[in-house]
C-alpha cells in the first residue's frame, strides 16, 4: 500500500475466510457468513458441500464463495478434480483453490501437473483459480516448478499452504513465490496466519490475500 499502513476495509477484501473445518455445523456456517458479511470480508472459502448455501447467504454481498479443490492432499484424479470444480461452479462458487498433485510435483513430472491444472481452470470458466503448492514439502526448484505449471495452466494465483501440512506460510516462502510469478498472479498466504502481525508480514512478503480463519481477531486488531 505503497508505504502507507492498511485500513481494516483494505485488509478485509484482502482476506478468504476459511470455513473448512470438518465438525463445522450449518449452524456455524451461517454465522460464519455473518462475519464475512459485518466485516466486509472479500471471500468466504467454504467446503465443497456447503457452496450453494453459503452463495445463498451472501447473496447482494461484496464477498465471493470460493471453496477447495482436491483438498486436502491433491491426489485425487484429474478427472475427479475437473468434476469437484464444475458442480463447486454450479453451486455458485466464484473462486477454486486447488491442491497440486505434491507428489507428482516433487517427482518433477511437471507435464502432469500443469495438465491437471489446466483441467480445473477449464472447469472453472474464467472463474478464479488458486493453486495451492503445499510449500512445507517443496524446495525452492519445486516450488518454481510449481508457479510456472499454475502460470502455464492459466491459474491465477499460487498459495502457500492447505493448513493441513507439517507447517502453514512462511514469508520466505511466500517472498519467493511472489519472486517466480512476478506480476503475472496473485499470491495467497495461508496456514497459521492467527494475529495481525502475521498477516502484515505476509502482505509486506508479496501476498495480496490472506487465507484465515482469525479473520476477526485480525481485523479487531485494526481501527474500524
Amino acid at each position: 500500500m505503497s508505504g502507507r499502513k492498511l485500513t481494516r476495509g483494505e485488509l478485509a477484501a484482502m482476506i478468504d475466510h476459511a470455513f473448512l473445518r470438518p465438525e463445522a455445523t450449518r449452524a456455524d456456517l451461517a454465522a460464519a457468513c455473518e462475519l464475512v458479511k459485518d466485516y466486509h470480508v472479500g471471500c468466504l472459502c467454504a467446503r465443497p458441500s456447503d457452496i450453494a448455501e453459503a452463495a445463498g447467504l451472501l447473496s447482494g454481498t461484496q464477498a465471493n464463495v470460493a471453496t477447495a479443490i482436491g483438498f486436502p492432499y491433491g491426489s485425487t484424479t484429474t478427472s475427479t478434480k475437473a468434476a469437484e470444480a464444475a458442480t463447486a461452479i454450479r453451486d455458485g462458487a466464484d473462486e477454486l483453490d486447488m491442491v497440486v498433485n505434491i507428489g507428482r510435483l516433487i517427482g518433477g513430472d511437471t507435464d502432469f501437473v500443469r495438465a491437471d491444472i489446466v483441467a480445473v481452470v477449464a472447469a472453472a470458466e474464467a472463474r478464479t483459480v488458486k493453486v495451492i503448492l503445499e510449500c512445507c514439502y517443496l524446495n525452492h526448484e519445486q516450488m518454481a516448478a510449481g508457479c510456472e505449471a499454475a502460470l502455464a495452466a492459466g491459474a491465477h494465483f499460487v498459495k502457500t499452504s492447505t493448513g493441513t501440512g507439517p507447517s502453514g506460510a512462511k514469508v520466505q516462502d511466500v517472498r519467493f513465490l511472489r519472486s517466480c510469478v512476478g506480476d503475472s498472479a496473485g499470491v495467497k498466504a495461508a496456514g497459521g496466519i492467527r494475529t495481525l502481525a502475521d498477516a502484515l508480514a505476509m502482505i509486506q512478503a508479496g501476498a495480496n490475500r490472506i487465507g484465515t480463519s482469525s479473520t476477526k481477531t485480525i481485523l479487531e486488531a485494526l481501527p474500524a
